[in-house]
């Protein structure tokens, strides 16, 4: 991939990663409930996804989801039914102080943080077309096409790395100000319905014909 070619994909790769979407929406919620340090791995998570897109697309199975109705429908209804399964996770947590002493234990573990960050993600039609929209319009051809794809997964893994850590910090800087149970309460049923609203939202994505 020529410099000037990947210049154009750097720039592009951070308006995707700045874009709202459920992987904000996840980045955040982990670091409201977790912290920073424990948070931040939902976006190892969530960049383990968008490798898992990139692999389906550079392997052409994202063009068979894009254009076989059946595939499309299983996978989005599997995006759609964990996102807002994280939603009610999220709404009806409790009203505690969500980011424990160090001296506490940990509820949820950097694995399960992993792999949430990964299904919302990996199970995700609209970043498959997405990719199957974006990718080739950077790609040469007559090139050899693995590296390229390499150097496309590296960029937007490290844009990513970037803004979620902006996202999570963000959000777990205002948990430290919250101690009210009633602002946690409140802070957990926003995140909730943003995710079940992400999940309505992925539900209204149609195939590309």
């Amino acid at each position: 991939m020529e410099f000037s070619t990947w210049l154009a994909f750097f720039a592009a790769s951070w308006a995707i990663s700045l874009s709202p979407g459920a992987g904000a929406i996840a980045a955040m919620s982990s670091g409201l409930n977790h912290g920073f340090r424990l948070g931040y791995f939902t976006t190892f998570g969530l960049i383990l996804g968008i490798l898992t897109q990139i692999v389906l697309v550079g392997a052409g199975l994202g063009a068979l989801i894009a254009t076989s109705s059946l595939g499309f429908a299983i996978v989005k209804w599997l995006g759609v039914a964990y996102l807002v399964y994280l939603g009610v996770q999220q709404w009806r947590a409790p009203a505690t102080p969500m980011v424990a002493a160090d001296d506490e234990p940990r509820v949820v573990t950097r694995r399960q943080l992993v792999l949430r960050g990964w299904m919302i993600n990996a199970v995700n039609p609209k970043g498959t077309v997405f990719l199957l929209a974006v990718v080739p319009q950077f790609l040469n051809l007559k090139a050899d096409l693995t590296q390229q794809y390499l150097v496309i997964a590296a960029t937007l893994g490290f844009t990513d790395l970037v803004v979620m850590a902006g996202y999570t910090v963000l959000a777990a800087r205002v948990l430290s100000a919250l101690r009210s149970s009633h602002h946690i309460k409140m802070m957990n049923r926003t995140f909730g319905a943003l995710f079940v609203a992400a999940g309505a939202l992925l539900a209204t994505f149609k195939r590309s014909v």
